[in-house]
C-alpha cells in the first residue's frame, strides 16, 4: 500500500508542472491566441527561477523569477503576434527555439549547482494518515495551489464579466470590437499571464520538482501542456485531471521498476509522448466535437476595421 501512496503523491508532483503551464495555455487560447513557445519559455522560467533560487535561498522568489521571465517572453511573443500581426504558428516556434539555446547559454554556470533544498511539507495530522497522507499531505504548496488556480480560472472564465469578454474576444474579435473592447490589449494581457503560469511552471521542475538545472530539463512538457489544452476541449478542469493522468503516465514506469518489473529506460522516456499522440488521434477522430468547443478565431490574427 505504502509503495501506492508513493505513486499517487509522484503522480500529483509531476502533473503539477503540466496542469500550472497548461492553464496559461488555456487563457492564451481562449482569448483566441495559439502560443508554441511554451518549452522556450519554461526553460528559460526554469534558469531563471533557479538562479534565483541559488542566489537568495528564497523558493518564492524564485517562483517570482520564473513568472518574470515567462511573463516577459510572452510579451515580447504578443507585440509580435498580435500588434505586428506576425503568424502566430512560426513565432510560438521560434520563441520555443530561442529558449532552448538562450537557456542553455545562461545556464552553463549552474550546471554543477544545487538547490539549497528544505521544501518538504507535510500539512499537521493530516499528513500522518496512513495511505491518504503520503498520498496527498505531503506536497509543496504550488501542487495545491494548482488546484485552486483551476477553480480560481473556472469561476473567472464563467462567472466574472472579465471572463465573458475575454471568451467573446476569443470567439468572435470583430464582435468585441465593435462593442468598444480593446481586443488586442485584451489579447496581449491574456498573453502575459498565460506566459506567467508557464513560467511558474518552469520555475517550479527546476527549484522544486527536480531541485537542480539541468540543459533541456523540461523535455518536452512544454509541448505536452498544449496537447492538454486540447485533450481538455479547453475546460479547465478536465486540464488538472488530463495532467494528472499524463503525471501518472511518466512516474507508472519508475513505480514498475521500483516492484522489480523491468522495462528499459528507453521506454521510459517515450511514454508520456506515446499517450499524447493516442490521445489526440482518440479525439481527432470526432472533428466535429473538436470544433464545438474550440474557440472559434483561435491562431486568427485580429485586423481592427476588417
Amino acid at each position: 500500500m505504502e509503495s501506492y501512496a508513493l505513486l499517487l503523491g509522484a503522480m500529483l508532483s509531476a502533473g503539477t508542472v503540466l496542469a500550472i503551464a497548461s492553464l496559461g495555455l488555456l487563457i492564451n487560447e481562449k482569448a483566441g491566441v495559439v502560443n508554441l513557445g511554451a518549452e522556450g519559455m519554461m526553460l528559460c522560467a526554469a534558469i531563471a527561477g533557479f538562479a534565483a533560487y541559488v542566489h537568495t535561498h528564497n523558493a518564492w522568489l524564485g517562483f517570482l523569477a520564473g513568472m518574470a521571465a515567462g511573463a516577459a517572453l510572452a510579451a515580447v511573443f504578443g507585440v509580435l503576434a498580435i500588434w505586428l500581426n506576425t503568424n502566430q504558428y512560426a513565432t510560438g516556434l521560434a520563441l520555443s527555439l530561442f529558449g532552448v539555446g538562450f537557456s542553455a547559454f545562461v545556464g552553463i554556470n549552474y550546471v554543477q549547482a544545487r538547490a539549497p533544498g528544505g521544501l518538504g511539507m507535510s500539512i499537521p495530522v493530516l499528513g500522518d494518515i496512513p495511505f491518504v497522507g503520503p498520498a496527498l499531505f505531503r506536497h509543496h504548496p504550488l501542487v495545491y495551489v494548482a488546484v485552486l488556480l483551476t477553480f480560481a480560472l473556472i469561476w473567472f472564465l464563467y462567472r466574472t464579466r472579465a471572463g465573458l469578454v475575454l471568451r467573446s474576444v476569443g470567439e468572435s474579435p470583430e464582435s468585441a470590437h465593435a462593442l468598444g473592447y480593446p481586443v488586442r490589449r485584451i489579447r496581449l494581457m491574456a498573453v502575459v499571464a498565460g506566459g506567467a503560469l508557464c513560467g511558474l511552471a518552469g520555475a517550479y521542475l527546476s527549484v522544486v520538482y527536480t531541485g537542480l538545472w539541468v540543459e533541456n530539463m523540461v523535455a518536452g512538457r512544454g509541448w505536452i501542456a498544449l496537447a492538454l489544452t486540447t485533450f481538455a476541449t479547453w475546460r479547465p478542469l478536465r486540464v488538472l485531471l488530463g495532467a494528472y493522468l499524463f503525471g501518472g503516465v511518466t512516474q507508472l514506469g519508475f513505480h514498475l521498476q521500483s516492484q522489480g518489473v523491468h522495462v528499459p529506460s528507453q521506454f521510459l522516456s517515450m511514454m508520456p509522448y506515446v499517450a499524447t499522440i493516442v490521445v489526440l488521434a482518440l479525439i481527432s477522430r470526432n472533428p466535429a466535437f473538436i470544433r464545438a468547443n474550440m474557440p472559434a478565431s483561435i491562431g486568427r490574427p485580429f485586423h481592427p476595421g476588417s
